[in-house]
C-alpha cells in the first residue's frame, strides 16, 4: 500500500499560535499542581483562538480530574477523558499523558473516531505521538476483542495497531474481518480505512458469508477490497465452490459476481472427475462458463480421457464446450492410448423431442418427452493414430444416443494391412472399442498381399466386423465386385480371382482371406500372375492411401499436401445430414 500523510501542515501563521499555545500548556499544569496541592480539579482547556489541525497537534480537549506528580513525567486525566487530533477524537475512562511527545496511555472504554464511519474500540492504548512514529496501539481484556468499524466493515483482533501518518491498521495475532459479502480470517492483516484496502497473511481463509454461496478460499497471502469486495491471490491457494476445487498461486476472484481470472496454470477440479489445467483461466461461477488459454489439458478420469488445446471454452449451464489450436484428445481406456485431432472440438447437447401417444385405457394423454442427447464434434482435417487403427476424414461426429462415431468426407480407416475407405463411415463402439463399422452408401476395402498386389472388395453398402482390434468379417449388399490373390499351400501367389455378385460375406484372420460366400449369381475369371495384364490388377475405384496415414501420434498433427488437396476437393455433405456448421453450432449452444 502506497503510504500517505494523515494530515497537511497548516498555514505558517496557525503553526505559530499553536506552538505558543503548547508551550504555555505544561508550564500551567505545573503552577496548577502546585496550587492545588493534589487535589483534584477540573480542567476544560479555553483556546479560542487555536486551530485544532494546527501543526497536526495532540489536543485535550476535556478530563474532569488532573492530576501531576513532581516525580511523574506524566500527568494523570480521569473521567470523561478527550482529546483531539486533526479529524481523529479518542475517548476514555482514564489516561496518563506525556505532555512533551503527545504520547498517553488510555484505560478504559477507550474509543477512537473519525467522522461519523470510523470508530475503533479497545480497552487500553499506548499512543506515541512523536512526529516521525505517532502510531497507536490497541489492546483487549481478555475474553473481549479491539473492534474497528468502518460503515459496514468491521475488524476484530486481541491486539490492534494504528499508524495515524500512514492511515493504516495492522495486527499479527489473529484477526477477522466482515463486511456484507465476506468474512475473513487470518494470523497477520493491514486495513486501510480510507482506501478500503486491506491485504492478509498466514493461514488466510475468506469465506462467503451468502447463504446461496458455498465460496470458500484459502492461502496465505490475499489482498481484499472491502469496498469492492475484490480479492486478489499471490501465493498458493484453494478455492472452493459447490461445483468443485480451484487451486491456483495467482488471481483475482470478484466476490459479488463470483468471476474470477487465473494464471501461472492453474488446476480445476470438478466434482464429475475432470481436471483442467491451463496457462491462464477466466471463470464466470453464476453465468456458468470458463474459458482456459495456452496449453489447455482436460482430464476425464471417468471416462478415461483427454482433451488438450490452446483454447477451451465450457458452458456448465448447456454442458457445452469447445476446444481449438492444436486440440487433442486422448482415450486410454483400452491400455493403448487412441490420438484424435481437429482443428475444432466441440461437445454439447443435443435435444429431441418424442412424441408419447394417449392410453385411453390408462386414462394418459398424449404427452411430449424430451430426449437429451450428448453430442462430439470433431472438424475439420481429422486423423486419429493408435497402434492399430488409424484414420482420416473432413469431419466427424460421436453420438452418444447410439455410441456411433461417423465418418465424413473421404474418410479412411486402416487396421495392420487392411484399408476401408468410402463416402461415410459409420464406426460402433463397444466399451470404448470399434467392434463394427458400416459404410451405408458405398465401401471398398482392400489389404496388401505384397508389392503392388491388393486384395480388393467393393459393394454399395458394407459392414465390417472386429474382434480384438481386428478385422474379421465383412457382409456387402449390392454391386459386388471383388479381386483377390489366393495363396498356394506354400503361401506363394500365383493367380488373381475377379468376382462380381450382389451380395458378399467373408472371413478374415490376420492377413489371410479364411471364407469368401457371394450371391446369388456370381460370375468371374481366374488369370495366372504371368498371364495378367496389370489393368487387372485393380478395380475401378481402387485407391490406396497409405502416404496420408498417420504413422505416429505427433504425425496427427500434420496435414500432408495430398490430405489437404483430397479434402478440399470433396464435395460437402448436406446441411443436417451429418456435420452441422462449427460457427453456427457453437452460437446456437451459446445462445441466451
Amino acid at each position: 500500500m502506497t503510504k500517505r500523510p494523515l494530515l497537511n501542515v497548516t498555514k505558517g501563521k496557525i503553526a505559530v499560535i499553536a506552538a505558543l499555545v503548547a508551550m504555555m500548556v505544561p508550564l500551567f499544569l505545573s503552577i496548577s499542581a502546585q496550587i492545588v496541592n493534589r487535589s483534584s480539579v477540573t480542567f476544560q482547556p479555553q483556546v479560542p483562538l487555536a486551530d485544532r489541525a494546527a501543526g497536526n497537534r495532540v489536543f485535550l480537549e476535556h478530563a474532569e480530574v488532573l492530576r501531576k506528580n513532581d516525580t511523574d513525567s506524566f500527568m494523570i486525566l480521569v473521567n470523561n477523558v478527550k482529546f483531539s487530533k486533526g479529524p481523529m477524537l479518542m475517548f476514555c475512562d482514564s489516561c496518563h499523558y506525556y505532555a512533551e511527545t503527545e504520547s498517553m496511555e488510555a484505560f478504559g472504554n477507550v474509543r477512537m473516531e473519525q467522522g461519523d464511519t470510523l470508530f475503533v474500540y479497545a480497552d487500553e492504548l499506548d499512543y506515541d505521538g512523536r512526529p516521525d512514529v505517532e502510531i497507536a496501539t490497541l489492546y483487549a481484556d481478555p475474553g473481549k476483542k479491539v473492534r474497528l468499524i468502518n460503515k459496514d466493515v468491521q475488524l476484530e483482533t486481541d491486539v490492534f495497531v494504528y499508524d495515524l501518518k500512514l492511515d493504516l491498521g495492522y495486527y499479527n495475532v489473529g484477526g477477522v474481518l466482515t463486511d456484507a459479502s465476506n468474512r475473513l480470517t487470518s494470523l497477520e492483516g493491514e486495513y486501510m480505512p480510507s482506501t478500503k484496502e486491506a491485504n492478509f497473511y498466514i493461514d488466510v481463509h475468506l469465506n462467503s458469508r451468502s447463504e446461496n454461496d458455498t465460496l470458500d478460499i484459502f492461502t496465505d497471502t490475499l489482498y481484499y477490497n472491502t469496498e469492492t469486495h475484490v480479492a486478489e491471490l499471490n501465493a498458493p491457494s484453494t478455492i472452493l465452490n459447490a461445483r468443485g476445487t480451484i487451486y491456483t498461486r495467482q488471481g483475482v476472484y470478484m466476490t459479488d459476481s463470483d468471476i474470477c481470472t487465473l494464471s501461472e496454470r492453474p488446476t480445476i477440479v470438478t466434482n464429475q472427475n475432470q481436471t483442467l489445467v491451463a496457462d491462464s483461466v477466466f471463470y464466470n461461477h453464476k453465468a456458468g462458463y470458463g474459458e482456459a488459454f495456452g496449453n489447455m489439458v482436460l482430464t476425464d478420469t471417468a471416462n478415461c480421457a483427454q482433451v488438450c488445446g490452446e483454447y477451451g471454452f465450457y458452458d456448465e449451464r448447456r454442458d457445452s464446450s469447445y476446444v481449438t489450436g492444436r486440440a487433442l484428445v486422448k482415450e486410454f481406456s483400452q491400455g493403448d492410448t487412441l490420438y484424435l485431432h481437429g482443428r475444432q472440438i466441440e461437445s454439447f447437447i443435443e435435444l429431441d423431442s418424442v412424441l408419447i401417444p394417449a392410453d385411453t385405457v390408462a386414462g394418459i394423454a398424449e404427452s411430449v418427452r424430451i430426449d437429451t442427447c450428448h453430442i462430439i464434434q470433431v472438424y475439420p482435417r481429422v486423423r486419429f493414430f493408435r497402434s492399430d487403427l488409424q484414420g482420416v476424414c473432413d469431419s466427424m461426429r460421436f453420438t452418444e444416443r447410439d455410441s456411433m462415431l461417423r465418418m465424413y468426407v473421404n474418410p479412411v480407416v486402416w487396421n495392420e494391412g487392411q484399408q476401408i475407405f468410402g463416402n461415410i463411415i459409420e464406426m460402433h463402439l463397444n466399451d470404448s472399442t470399434f467392434d463394427r463399422a458400416r459404410l451405408p452408401e458405398f465401401g471398398f476395402a482392400a489389404q496388401q498381399i505384397e508389392d503392388e498386389y491388393f486384395n480388393q472388395i467393393s459393394g454399395k453398402e458394407m459392414i465390417a466386423y472386429f474382434v480384438d482390434r481386428e478385422l474379421r468379417h465383412i457382409d456387402i449388399n449390392g454391386n459386388v465386385e471383388i479381386i483377390m490373390y489366393p495363396q498356394e499351400n506354400d503361401s506363394t501367389v500365383n493367380k488373381l480371382v475377379k468376382a462380381e455378385s450382389s451380395f458378399l460375406s467373408a472371413d478374415f484372420r490376420g492377413r489371410t482371406t479364411e471364407r469368401i460366400k457371394m450371391w446369388p449369381e456370381t460370375t468371374g475369371t481366374a488369370t495366372p500372375l504371368f498371364m495378367a495384364k496389370r489393368s487387372l490388377f485393380f478395380l475401378a475405384k481402387f485407391k490406396w492411401f497409405e502416404s496420408i496415414r498417420p504413422i505416429s501420434p505427433l504425425d496427427v498433427f500434420i496435414i500432408p499436401d495430398e490430405m489437404e488437396e483430397i479434402m478440399s476437393s470433396a464435395e460437402r455433405p448436406v446441411q443436417g445430414s451429418s456435420m452441422r456448421d462449427s460457427k453456427q453450432t457453437l452460437q446456437t449452444q451459446l445462445a441466451p
